[in-house]
């Protein structure tokens, strides 16, 4: 995404959310940021869909949702996502019940938004897409999710899928991203569990998808290994400069890969953060 020179980013200053003052500080940067990078003379996407003005409390916002849901579809197909499995598992989940209250007004933006703990929910095009390409053949049984965050791509997927286990490396997201399953009535079909999403889940592996929301030099081998053959894994790879890749296992040591958009993702970390 490209923004006008001279144009202040509304987190310029960083937020307040749940957690306290948002760590985000500076604001959302090509560090920090789950989104489509759009360069320079490339087709832009659809632009994006102002809320009305009575929508400007999470109060508010929920008795429209269904309303803004539907204006969020309309704009991802618009962006190119085709998927009516996708688009309705998209529409089934209260997006503004994943951010903090202050932005719910802005939970249907095509913008990835601030969670706390410096990470952010990705934007709806980007999940949307991610999740797509998994499901591109078949609707997978059960799929591994690193980076869990709030846990909102977790609950779209649950939409579609018999087992999601996603991961959180940051114990402060991993309990809000349960709470939010709680809520859903989605605990028994999204697992979240507190641990390093390098290493995967080997306890539930394999897995017929994974999708990865974060950035790494290479994507782990663990990760690879943990895919069925026939699975796809869909991941951000690189460090300033990152492209979607879409990886399928092929044989029991063979994988084919597939170098995609240009994308900027937080960056994967090793551990766990308490």
């Amino acid at each position: 995404m490209t923004s006008k020179p001279g144009k202040r980013y509304p987190f310029a200053d960083g937020t307040r959310n749940r957690f306290g003052k948002s760590s985000l500080g500076s604001g959302l940067s090509a560090t920090n940021s789950n989104t489509r990078i759009v360069q320079r003379g490339q087709l832009q996407p659809a632009p994006t869909v102002v809320l009305s003005a009575q929508v400007s409390t999470s109060v508010n916002l929920g008795l429209n949702s269904e309303r803004s849901r539907g204006m969020m579809i309309e704009r991802l197909r618009r962006q190119g996502i085709t998927d009516e499995r996708v688009l309705a598992a998209m529409q089934a989940v209260p997006r503004h019940q994943f951010v903090d209250q202050g932005l719910a007004s802005r939970a249907y933006e095509d913008d990835a938004l601030p969670i706390g703990f410096a990470q952010t929910i990705s934007q709806p095009w980007v999940v949307a897409h991610m999740i797509s390409l998994v499901c591109d053949h078949k609707i997978p049984s059960k799929v591994l999710e690193v980076g869990a965050g709030c846990g909102y791509q977790a609950a779209v997927l649950a939409q579609l899928v018999k087992e999601v286990y996603a991961v959180e490396r940051i114990k402060g997201l991993c309990d809000l991203a349960r709470d939010h399953m709680r809520q859903l009535g989605l605990s028994q079909r999204a697992r979240i569990m507190f641990g390093d999403g390098m290493q995967g889940y080997p306890a539930a592996a394999p897995y017929d998808a994974i999708v990865v929301a974060a950035a790494g030099p290479v994507i782990p081998r663990s990760l690879l290994e943990q895919l069925t053959v026939g699975g796809r894994l869909i991941a951000p790879e690189g460090t300033t400069q990152q492209r979607l890749v879409l990886v399928e296992r092929t044989g029991q040591a063979a994988w084919r890969r597939e170098e995609l958009d240009a994308v900027r993702f937080v960056p994967m970390r090793a551990g766990t953060q308490i």
